[in-house]
């Protein structure tokens, strides 16, 4: 008997060893569990679906023919198809069930996002499945997963450097391969404007010349159709695409477009802020509010708020912003800031959005259950206390570990560094683990955790990927995946074989590895630093 009970824990063990060993998803699922057999997959399979997920079987057919060649039909019996799509109402929203054996592919979910999960988790098992001729061959697998978060972001910054629609969707593409959801796209800074107003042209065709090096770059911006088409693109692969408006700092690139915006700046950050005394300043960010909004279908506008100090000072010689600060009671710019950004808060609310901050915001008394607050100053964890204690939601995003700016190894030259600090991909791995068991009841104000690129150093599309990937495949399991479940040795197993397909899709990936990419180098036309170094 104790000999049975010592074969039948082996072989239990042996069969966890070999789920982990053969199922290379990221984000880790929840549970797994290896099944006897191999499904054989052809170039052509047919799909039977529940109804309810038609729109979402379009989008699944153009993948699998797309990235693997196979092509998909509708079947209309049980036995002629490969592929069974099921409504279970009982799974939460996100979550999925995938299923595999000898005769079929089972994906079962309650909406389209746990479906497009599910799609996920199958597009990775088929990137690294075995092939011969026209096949793929599956190992029998039982999958029950959800995520650990609602918000499992990335934000690009394309005001500094503008990269194109086809970029943005194929970072698109890659987020739905890892289970990310929200997209926060920066598009208005210092550098340029990069978002075609209809009202005010002048902000993209104006704004929009220029980068972070070289003021007289090129006019570069998205048009509005440009905006639909990439909207589209996000919604079927479970993205929701929140714009960022940034106000009342950062504001260079609109007032070089309209000067009477200005509340001036100084030397270094030249027309910085917009003026907040001026009743003809809220009413053109109204419109502008109002014509994103209708662009883009996010419940959630970015305003910004961060850093307003780096220009403001300007105001302490202007005699309407002094006449402001009589009439409303505001003894310091600070409290002008304040002032601005709930005015425009105000003006979100009338088109029924929500606005999203930096944690700059949190003694602004926005409104709680119309603001989410973003902690991104790691050196100042009394701002996360302080937004948990005033009873906002927040967003997770620390320069260290989540700022993929900063470089991934000491040796590298051309990133960012926090003193001595940067961001390897363990780090990024580890974030908002067990430690947010720490925060008790207001651990259920996180939303979820986003990693930042901004891109002072990202001059090329080669930059762009070597600090992203596989950055983001670590970002995507620390989102999804609870802490107590993750295993960094397991996690670069599985990571070892997306590297492959990084370079088959053709990326300049960083190998945590073997390093066999060197850094892209940045050449410099301006040298300039970043505003927000430590001492």
């Amino acid at each position: 008997m104790k000999h049975r009970l010592i074969g039948t824990l082996l072989l239990v063990f042996l069969t966890t060893q070999f789920v982990e060993a053969q199922v290379a998803i990221i984000p880790r699922p929840q549970q797994q569990e290896a099944r006897k057999g191999k499904l054989i997959l052809g170039r052509n399979i047919g799909i039977i679906s529940d109804p309810y997920f038609d729109p979402t079987i379009l989008y699944f057919k153009k993948l699998l023919l797309g990235r693997f060649g196979i092509s998909a039909y509708v079947a209309t019996k049980v036995d002629e198809a490969q592929v069974m799509v099921s409504w279970d109402k009982t799974l939460e929203h996100e979550a999925y069930r995938l299923q595999i054996d000898a005769t079929h592919i089972r994906i079962y979910a309650s909406d389209k996002s746990g479906l497009v999960n599910g799609i996920a988790s199958l597009d990775q098992l088929l990137s690294v499945a075995a092939q011969s001729d026209d096949q793929r061959e599956l190992d029998a697998v039982e999958i029950k997963d959800k995520a650990q978060f609602t918000w499992r972001g990335f934000m690009l910054d394309e005001s500094r450097h503008f990269f194109g629609k086809e970029k943005v969707k194929s970072l698109l593409d890659w987020m739905a391969f890892y289970k990310l959801n929200k997209f926060h796209w920066h598009l208005t800074d210092e550098p340029a404007w990069r978002l075609s107003i209809q009202r005010y042209p002048w902000l993209a065709q104006i704004g929009g010349i220029g980068n972070y090096l070289d003021p007289y770059a090129g006019v570069q911006y998205y048009t509005q159709n440009d905006i639909s088409e990439i909207i589209a693109y996000a919604d079927e692969r479970n993205i929701e695409v929140i714009p960022e408006i940034d106000m009342p700092g950062h504001a260079t690139a609109a007032n070089r477009a309209y000067p009477f915006l200005s509340g001036g700046g100084n030397e270094k950050h030249p027309d910085f802020t917009f003026h907040p005394a001026k009743n003809t300043t809220y009413s053109f960010l109204s419109h502008v509010l109002r014509e994103v909004k209708a662009l883009f279908p996010s419940t959630y506008i970015h305003l910004g708020g961060d850093e307003v100090a780096f220009g403001s000072d300007a105001w302490n010689n202007d005699l309407k912003v002094q006449e402001l600060k009589k009439a409303e009671g505001l003894k310091s710019n600070k409290e002008v800031e304040e002032y601005f950004i709930r005015r425009m808060a105000d003006s979100v609310a009338r088109i029924n959005g929500k606005i999203i901050v930096w944690d700059e915001m949190v003694d602004a008394k926005l409104n709680k259950a119309q603001t989410v607050m973003m902690w991104w100053r790691h050196d100042k964890p009394e701002q996360l206390n302080k937004i948990l204690d005033k009873g906002y939601q927040a967003i997770l995003t620390p320069r260290l570990p989540l700022y993929f700016d900063f470089v991934q190894q000491e040796n590298h030259r051309y990133g960012r560094k926090w003193g001595k600090g940067f961001n390897p991909i363990q780090d990024v791995y580890n974030f908002a683990g067990e430690q947010l068991d720490s925060l008790g009841g207001r651990k259920k104000q996180i939303l979820g955790i986003q990693a930042n690129l901004w891109t002072e150093t990202v001059t090329n599309t080669n930059r762009l990927d070597y600090l992203v990937f596989p950055r983001i495949a670590a970002l995507a399991e620390a989102a999804w995946t609870s802490g107590k479940q993750r295993n960094f040795d397991q996690f670069t197993k599985v990571l070892k074989k997306h590297l492959a397909l990084y370079r088959e899709q053709g990326l300049y990936y960083f190998d945590p590895f073997q390093d066999s990419n060197p850094e892209p180098v940045v050449m410099k036309k301006v040298q300039k630093q970043y505003i927000d170094r430590p001492d």
